[in-house]
């Protein structure tokens, strides 16, 4: 039997489990940085297999090897994100959250499961590949600065750096078995935005005696858009929104202040940087032509998250062989963002998008208190992941 013939028929046979792994994972959903319970679960599994594990890094990550022949050869890390969204599930499946207000809604529930899977099949066939793989449970995929970024910070690659880290995630867009690829920039840098307008209050009937804060806020969201149509390259993507405007007056009282929060998100590391300091001059002196003061706050986000152009193409080519290449496809750039990225900076990568369209549905939004998946797709999703894997680690 073919390596590919083997794994496909081990997805096949795991997929019921690997099923009730992602319907627990959805049913008991932790926020950021809050997945112990979903961390113990993970390490009770990894117990059971008698696979080695390291548990506590940024608090509940977790990372488990799987060894080969020769496994100081090539290391390839599969990792996939534990944490799930403040969102109060609108679902009434049998495994619907029990938590309250807190929901997988971003697919992170399928993204354990599968690599749970991918634990499975890859641990029986050690003596069929060289090298190592690395397994990692990240949490925290939600939350600045993210969890890629501590457990890279407390040591996950103390004991070797990977020579490739690959990443998936589902794509309710994409049909169920379809798998998604782009070499070269992918996901967008993220940085969120606060600014604090403050002018002078007071009867909305006189604004001759008052310095108008929500008059200084709506240029001031103008000024901003010109920010990316006036100063920015037209060829590289990017976006400045204000997705939150809050002026505590009424109709007749002039508030003394007025916050705004929004978003900045670009793929040119150089241009972010030339956009922060032209975010703050702009938004300062707004207010200050209008007779107030402005303080800007940006948080500094996610950065951009770049899939290794030879990598990447490598694991299409693998993909191909193990879906077909009517499965597989090229993917646009997304202006969305990933914590991904900050593995991307460092180490070369490759992060995929697996489809879970439920056949016959609309499409189903991620971060929707009514987003679900097509099931049967775990089966592509871990049997694909594997594939790559070790076709990687046996060039």
């Amino acid at each position: 039997m073919t390596l590919r013939d083997h794994i496909h028929q081990r997805s096949e046979q795991l997929l019921e489990e690997v099923i009730s792994f992602r319907r627990h994972f959805h049913q008991h959903p932790e926020l950021s940085f809050q997945e112990v319970k979903t961390a113990d679960y993970i390490c009770s599994l990894l117990d059971n297999w008698n696979i080695p594990y390291r548990k506590g890094i940024a608090g509940t990550g977790i990372t488990a090897f799987i060894r080969g022949a020769r496994p100081e050869k090539k290391l390839v890390a599969l990792r996939a994100d534990m944490d799930a969204l403040p969102i109060e599930e609108k679902n009434s499946s049998s495994f619907a959250s029990l938590n309250p207000g807190v929901m997988h809604a971003c697919g992170h529930d399928a993204h354990m499961a599968a690599l749970l899977g991918c634990a499975r099949i890859l641990h029986e066939m050690a003596g069929r590949f060289e090298g190592t793989v690395q397994l990692i449970f990240q949490p925290g995929e939600e939350k600045l600065p993210g969890g890629a970024l501590r457990m890279m910070e407390e040591g996950l690659f103390s004991e070797r750096e990977p020579d490739l880290i690959i990443g998936q995630h589902v794509d309710p867009d994409l049909e169920s078995g379809t798998l998604g690829f782009r070499p070269g920039p992918y996901m967008a840098s993220t940085d969120e935005l606060y600014f604090t307008i403050t002018g002078k209050g007071g009867h909305a009937a006189m604004p001759h005696k008052l310095t108008d804060p929500v008059l200084i806020a709506a240029q001031m969201i103008v000024a901003l858009q010109q920010i990316v149509s006036r100063k920015g390259n037209p060829a590289v993507p990017s976006v400045l929104s204000i997705g939150k405007v809050k002026a505590a007056g009424a109709t007749n009282v002039i508030p003394d202040e007025v916050t705004m929060e929004g978003t900045f998100r670009t793929f040119d590391e150089m241009w972010r940087t030339k956009a922060h300091s032209l975010i703050r001059t702009v938004s300062e002196q707004t207010a200050l032509a209008g007779g107030g003061s402005c303080e800007c706050t940006i948080l500094k986000g996610y950065p951009v998250l770049v899939n290794h152009p030879e990598y990447t193409a490598s694991a299409m080519d693998a993909a191909e062989q193990y879906a077909g290449k009517e499965n597989v496809v090229q993917l646009d750039l997304r202006m969305t963002s990933e914590d991904f990225a900050w593995y991307s900076q460092k180490y070369p990568a490759v992060f995929y998008r697996f489809g879970t369209k439920i056949p016959g549905e609309p499409a189903n939004a991620l971060h929707a208190a009514t987003f679900g998946i097509h099931e049967p797709a775990l089966a592509q999703a871990m049997g694909a992941m594997s594939f790559i894997a070790l076709r990687i680690l046996n060039q």
